[in-house]
C-alpha cells in the first residue's frame, strides 16, 4: 500500500478504536472520553513500537495454518474459500498493492483467534479490549449451550452457567485456605536455599542438616516433599561451595597442591555455568504462576513442578560433585585424579561427559609433570603430588635409590608398566646428566615428541591422550636408553671393566696368578701384623709387568689394588690378603660396595683354593727328587726302610687323593661356574635394552657365581666343610714338608755316620740348626736306626690321622652335594666320583 500522509493514518486508528470500544458496553465509545484517549494512546503506541512477532515472515506458511485450522473446524467450505481469495490476494502486484502480505495474513489470524477467548479480565485501560462474546459477526453468542453436528464434527459450547470458571475459582480458593503461603514464595525462598541462602520461610536446618520449610508454615505434604527434594541441590551447593572455599584458603598448602587447586577451579568453573542457569530461572520466577483456570498470556512462569524440570540436570552434576568432594577430601595429587577417573566409567552420556570435562582439568598439571619428567628429567613436584619421588642421595646411588615409585599416588588410568617405563626415561636423563656429565639425551627427547605427534611446550598433554602418553613414553625411553648405553659402552667401557674384574678378582689370567702367588707366598707366611702394604702393591707391580697383564688398559690396571682385611691375633697373610677394583663414578651404579663385597667373597674363596693348589703343587715338588733320593738309604737298617717306603707310600697315596679332589674342584669352579656365567652375562649384556637390563643381567651373573661356588646362604654347611677339608690340606702340606725334611735329615746323618772322624764334627755342627733328629747321632748308628723308626712312626700316625679324617671329611662334603638345589653342584659330584670310587667305598653316599 501506498503510504498516506500521518493525518490519514492517525484518522483510521481513530476510527478503529472507535470501532473496537463501541462493541465493549463497559466502555465509554465517545471520541472525547477518558477510555478512548487512553486506548488510541496505547495503540499509538504499540504501532510506533519495534515489537516484532515471534514467527518468520512467510506469507505461504501463515496462510497454510490458517487453512488447516479452518477445515479442523468442520469449515471445508470457507477453507477452499480462503484459499481462493489468498490465491487472488497474492497474485496481485504492482500499484495499489500490499507489500507486507505475510503481515496481513498474521493480522487477520490473529484477530480471529482473539475473538474467540473469552473477555479479558483486565481494564481497558490497560489493554485494548476483545471483541465481546454476543458479536454480531458471529451469529451467536460464544457461551450457547448448544450441541449439533455440522459436516461428522461434534461441536460443543461451553456451559451456559459457566460453572467451570466458578468450581476453579473454588479450587484457587482451597489451595489459598491449605497454603499460608503462595507457590511463588516458595519458589522464591527455593532458589535462595539453591544458592546456599536462608529464604523467609526455607531455611538451614542442623538438626535435619539440610534446608526444610519451617513447621510453622501451613503447607500441603506434597509440598513440604516437593520443597525438601529441590533444597536437596541447595545442601550439595553448600557443601561443594564449602569444599572450595576451605581449600582456596589453603592454597599453597601442601595437602592441597597443584592437582587439588585444579579440582577446584573446575569445581568453580561448574559452578559458573550453575550460577547462569539460576539467573535464568530467577528471571522466569519474576512472572506471576497462573490459575488453572486462566490461559496464560506468557509460559515463562516458574512452579515448584517446573523447577524440577529446570534443576534435573544441575541436580545430577551437583550430586557428583558432592560424592567427588568426599571421596577427594583426603587426597591429593595422583590418587585424588585415580579417584576421580573411577567415578568416570559410566554409562550416562550425560556423566561421563561431565567427568571427561572435569578430569581434562584435574590432570592437566599430572600430566606436564609427566611431561617434563619424561622429556627433561625434572621433578616439578613441590607438594608431593607426582608418582615418582626423588630424594638426595651420592652420585653412586642415584639410579638405584634417587628415585622411585609411590605407589598411592600413581592414578587409575596410569598402568604400572607404563609407570615404570616413566620412572625409568626420567632416570635415565638425570643419570646422564648428573654421573656421565653428556647432554646428548636432549636431542633424543627431543626426536621422541616429534615422532609421537607431540611437541615438548608445556600443555602438550592431556587426559583421555593415553595412547599419546604411551607413544611418547615408548619413544623417549627408546632414544634416551639407547644413548645411554652407548655412553656406558664406548664412553665408559663397561664389558673391559667387566672383563678385567673377571680376570684379576676372579683369577681368570693364570699367568698373572700363577705368579703373584710365587711372589707373595713368603711374605704371607709370616704374620699379618707385620706385613707391609706397601711392599704387597710392589709385589703385585711385578706380577703385572712380568704376565701379559702388562699390555691391558693402564687405567684398568690402575684401579686394582691390595687389600688387607681386618685381622686377629693369630692370622697369617693368607688370612687377610686380597685384591680389590676401584670402581669410579658411572661405574659403581653397577659396582656398588655390596656388589663388590661379594666379588671380594668369591676371590677369597678363589684365593684359598688356589692357595690348596699351590701346596700341593710345592708338595710334589719336594716329593718327586726325595723319593730318587731315598733309594740310596741302603745303609739302613732294614725295618726302618721298609717302614720308610711305607711312609712315603701313605703320603704319595694321600696326596693323590687330595690333588685329584682339588684338580677336579678347580675345573668346575673355572670352567662349570666362571667360563658359563661369563658367557651368558656376555650374550645377556649385548641385548639389554637400558640400564635396568644391564643391571640385572649383572646381577644374575654375580648370583650365579656366588650360588654355583657354594657361597650361597643355602650351601654355607656344605662351604664349611669345603673349608675344612681346605685347612686339612694345608695340614697335610706341614706333615710331608716335615716328612721330607726328616728324611733329607736322615739322609744327611747316615753320610756323616760314614765318613772320617775329623769331618763328622763339622757335618754336625753345620746341621744342628735340623728338626728333632739333630742329635741322632749322640749315641752312634744304633741311635740313629731307633730315632729314624720312631720319626718314621709318627709321621706314619699323623699321615694316618689325616688320611681317615680327610675321608670322612670327603665323604661328608659328597653325600651333602646330592641335596643341592643347583643342579651345577650335581655335575660336581659327578666328576669326583666319575668312577664310582667313593660309591662303592661308602654305598650310602
Amino acid at each position: 500500500m501506498e503510504e498516506d500522509d500521518p493525518s490519514k493514518v492517525l484518522d483510521l486508528v481513530k476510527d478503529l478504536v472507535l470501532r473496537l470500544l463501541s462493541h465493549n458496553p463497559t466502555s465509554n465509545s465517545s471520541a472525547t472520553s477518558s477510555d478512548f484517549q487512553k486506548s488510541l494512546r496505547y495503540a499509538i503506541r504499540i504501532l510506533t513500537s519495534r515489537m516484532t512477532p515471534s514467527i518468520a515472515p512467510d506469507a505461504a506458511a501463515i496462510a497454510e495454518s490458517i487453512k488447516r485450522r479452518l477445515a479442523t473446524e468442520g469449515k471445508s467450505s470457507q477453507a477452499l474459500t480462503f484459499a481462493d481469495l489468498y490465491t487472488k490476494f497474492a497474485s496481485k502486484t504492482g500499484p495499489g498493492s500490499v507489500n507486507n502480505k505475510w503481515a496481513v495474513l498474521y493480522l487477520l489470524k490473529i484477530v480471529a483467534e482473539d475473538r474467540k477467548c473469552r473477555q479479558t479480565l483486565f481494564e481497558s485501560s490497560v489493554l485494548l479490549p476483545n471483541l465481546v462474546a454476543s458479536d454480531p459477526v458471529l451469529g451467536k453468542k460464544s457461551g450457547g449451550a448448544e450441541k449439533k453436528w455440522q459436516k461428522g464434527v461434534l461441536l460443543v459450547s461451553k456451559d451456559p452457567e459457566n460453572l467451570r470458571d466458578v468450581a476453579f475459582k473454588e479450587f484457587a480458593n482451597l489451595l489459598k485456605e491449605e497454603n499460608e503461603v503462595s507457590e511463588e514464595v516458595l519458589v522464591r525462598d527455593v532458589l535462595y536455599a539453591c544458592q546456599g541462602i536462608d529464604g523467609k520461610y526455607v531455611k538451614f536446618d542442623n538438626n535435619a542438616d539440610g534446608y526444610v520449610l519451617s513447621n510453622f508454615v501451613k503447607a500441603p505434604r506434597a509440598t513440604r516433599t516437593m520443597v525438601r527434594k529441590l533444597c536437596e541441590i541447595g545442601w550439595l551447593f553448600r557443601k561443594v561451595k564449602g569444599y572450595i572455599s576451605e581449600n582456596m584458603e589453603r592454597f599453597p598448602a601442601e595437602d592441597v597442591g597443584t592437582v587439588g587447586h585444579a579440582f577446584c577451579a573446575a569445581l568453580q568453573d561448574e559452578l559458573s555455568e550453575y550460577y547462569k542457569l539460576l539467573a535464568v530461572v530467577e528471571a522466569q520466577s519474576m512472572n506471576p504462576i497462573p490459575l488453572v483456570s486462566e490461559a496464560a498470556s506468557s509460559g515463562n512462569y516458574l512452579s515448584l513442578r517446573r523447577l524440577a524440570v529446570w534443576f534435573a540436570e544441575p541436580m545430577v552434576k551437583m550430586r557428583l560433585m558432592a560424592v567427588l568432594v568426599d571421596k577427594c577430601r583426603v587426597l591429593k595429587g595422583g590418587a585424588m585424579a585415580g579417584a576421580i577417573h573411577l567415578h568416570a566409567q559410566h554409562g550416562d552420556p550425560l556423566v561421563l561427559e561431565f567427568m571427561r570435562r572435569l578430569l581434562r582439568r584435574v590432570c592437566s598439571p599430572l600430566f606436564e609433570m609427566v611431561r617434563s619428567w619424561v622429556l627433561e628429567g625434572e621433578l616439578e613436584d613441590i607438594f608431593s603430588e607426582f608418582f615418582v619421588v626423588g630424594q638426595q642421595v651420592k652420585a653412586e646411588s642415584l639410579w638405584r635409590e634417587g628415585y622411585r615409585l609411590h605407589s598411592g599416588m600413581l592414578p587409575s588410568f596410569i598402568s604400572q608398566s607404563l609407570a615404570q617405563r616413566i620412572l625409568r626415561t626420567g632416570k635415565s636423563i638425570n643419570f646422564l646428566r648428573v654421573c656421565c656429565e653428556d647432554m646428548g639425551w636432549a636431542d633424543a627427547a627431543t626426536e621422541a615428541a616429534v615422532a609421537a605427534g607431540t611437541t615438548t611446550k608445556r600443555g602438550s598433554l592431556g587426559y583421555g591422550e593415553t595412547d599419546a602418553l604411551e607413544s611418547l613414553v615408548d619413544g623417549a625411553a627408546k632414544r634416551i636408553d639407547k644413548h645411554l648405553l652407548d655412553v656406558m659402552h664406548k664412553r665408559y667401557k663397561f664389558k673391559d671393566h667387566c672383563l678385567a674384574i673377571k680376570r684379576y678378582l676372579l683369577l681368570g689370567q693364570g699367568d698373572f696368578v700363577q705368579y703373584l702367588m710365587d711372589i707373595v707366598g713368603p711374605e704371607l707366611s709370616e704374620p699379618a701384623n707385620s706385613i707391609s702394604l706397601f711392599k704387597l702393591s710392589g709385589l703385585l707391580e711385578t706380577a703385572i709387568r712380568s704376565s701379559n697383564a702388562q699390555y691391558d688398559d693402564p687405567d684398568i690396571l690402575d684401579r686394582l689394588k691390595v687389600k688387607m682385611m681386618p685381622h686377629g691375633t693369630g692370622d697369617r697373610g693368607w688370612d687377610v690378603f686380597s685384591l680389590e677394583y676401584e670402581a669410579r663414578v658411572p661405574l659403581d651404579t653397577v659396582f656398588t660396595e655390596s656388589v663388590m663385597s661379594k666379588y671380594l667373597r668369591i676371590f677369597n674363596f678363589l684365593w684359598k683354593l688356589r692357595r690348596v693348589e699351590h701346596a700341593l703343587i710345592g708338595t710334589w715338588k719336594t716329593m718327586k727328587p726325595n723319593c730318587i733320593t731315598s733309594c740310596s738309604l741302603t745303609k739302613l737298617h732294614h725295618g726302618v726302610k721298609l717302614q720308610l717306603l711305607s711312609t712315603l707310600r701313605r703320603c704319595q697315596v694321600l696326596w693323590v687323593e687330595m690333588n685329584h679332589f682339588v684338580s677336579n674342584l678347580q675345573y668346575y669352579i673355572m670352567f662349570e661356574v666362571l667360563e658359563v656365567s661369563w658367557s651368558d652375562f656376555s650374550n645377556e649384556m649385548e641385548a639389554a635394552m637400558d640400564l635396568d637390563a644391564l643391571l640385572a643381567a649383572h646381577e644374575k651373573y654375580l648370583h650365579s657365581i656366588f650360588e654355583k661356588s657354594l657361597l650361597g646362604e643355602q650351601s654355607q654347611p656344605l662351604c664349611k666343610s669345603l673349608f675344612v677339608l681346605f685347612d686339612l690340606i694345608l695340614r697335610f702340606r706341614s706333615n710331608a714338608d716335615r716328612l721330607y725334611e726328616g728324611i733329607h735329615e736322615l739322609q744327611c746323618r747316615t753320610i756323616e755316620s760314614s765318613l772320617p772322624s775329623r769331618g763328622k764334627s763339622t757335618n754336625i755342627r753345620s746341621t744342628e740348626k735340623s728338626l728333632e733328629t739333630a742329635s741322632w747321632l749322640a749315641d752312634g748308628k744304633k741311635a740313629l736306626t731307633q730315632r729314624a723308626g720312631e720319626f718314621l712312626r709318627n709321621v706314619e700316625q699323623d699321615l694316618a690321622a689325616l688320611a681317615k679324617e680327610y675321608s670322612s671329611l670327603l665323604e661328608g662334603f659328597i653325600s651333602q652335594l646330592p641335596l643341592q638345589q643347583h643342579v651345577d653342584l650335581k655335575f660336581l659330584l659327578f666328576r669326583l666320583d666319575f668312577t664310582e670310587f667313593y660309591s662303592q667305598l661308602q654305598p650310602r653316599v
